[in-house]
């Protein structure tokens, strides 16, 4: 009888297979990486909302902006000629602030001075001359909080000042050279658009390039009815005062 060679380890093994079996293969997912998308997300709404804001504050500051003199409501225009006369005896002046008109030979500080005097009205004029712009207020129709409001308009800004102007008809009036304007309340955006348009614009004073500095004047500012002093810088006419134009003149109202 024949032995069966059948190895033991064999035995009992499934036919057709060798070998381990391998373990069955475990299939995973893909999962979406939504914690970044929504990351990402927020970052572009962010970016938009800051461009957003960024134009609209553009926009804003541009639609108080303007190009010409006329764009300011209410402004007066004279007609005052360069080279008025330089006197050292008060002038009766035609318009109240002055704006043009024969003058002291020195100019009042006006490097960005804010007084707490009625500064001699013959000295403010030559600063007007000289591309100043001169912010007047009545006392009586302004608070201290107004006052602290227009001052930093002026202060520290060269070719600005600003005083009390005694009986002034108006709560604030605005003066540069041959341009006056005349308003009521220190939220008025003109008030504004007059300074920053008119200080130094070369178009529309005589002295170009002038200088505002006089630190006498700075240090002990002559008031109304003070008398001309001499000490501080003085320059010349820049040629004859017009007959037609130099002791006074008509204005005219924009808007």
């Amino acid at each position: 009888m024949a032995k069966d060679r059948t190895p033991a380890s064999s035995k009992g093994r499934p036919s057709g297979t060798r070998g381990r079996t391998r373990p069955p293969t475990q299939v995973v997912a893909q999962q979406r990486p939504w914690g970044l998308i929504a990351a990402a997300l927020v970052v572009v709404v962010f970016a938009v909302a800051v461009i957003w804001y960024a134009v609209g504050a553009v926009d804003k500051a541009n639609a108080d902006k303007i190009t010409s003199v006329s764009q300011i409501s209410g402004i007066q225009t004279f007609t005052y000629a360069a080279g008025q006369s330089h006197v050292n005896t008060p002038v009766k002046y035609d318009q109240s602030p002055p704006v043009g008109g024969p003058h002291d030979p020195q100019w009042a500080d006006c490097t960005g001075t804010v007084y707490t005097v009625d500064i001699r009205h013959e000295n403010a004029v030559h600063s007007l001359e000289h591309g100043g712009v001169w912010i007047t207020y009545n006392p009586d129709k302004v608070s201290k909080a107004d006052v602290a409001t227009l001052a930093k308009l002026v202060d520290g800004v060269s070719h600005r000042l600003m005083s009390p102007y005694k009986g002034l008809d108006a709560p604030i009036s605005l003066q540069s050279w041959n341009h006056q304007l005349k308003v009521n309340s220190v939220t008025d955006k003109r008030i504004k658009q007059f300074a920053d348009f008119l200080t130094q614009n070369s178009d529309f004073y005589p002295e170009v390039g002038a200088s505002c500095e006089n630190p006498t004047f700075k240090a002990h500012p002559l008031v109304v009815g003070d008398a001309s002093t001499p000490g501080g810088p003085t320059d010349a006419p820049t040629m004859p005062t017009s007959p037609a134009t130099g002791s006074g003149a008509a204005g005219t109202t924009t808007g």
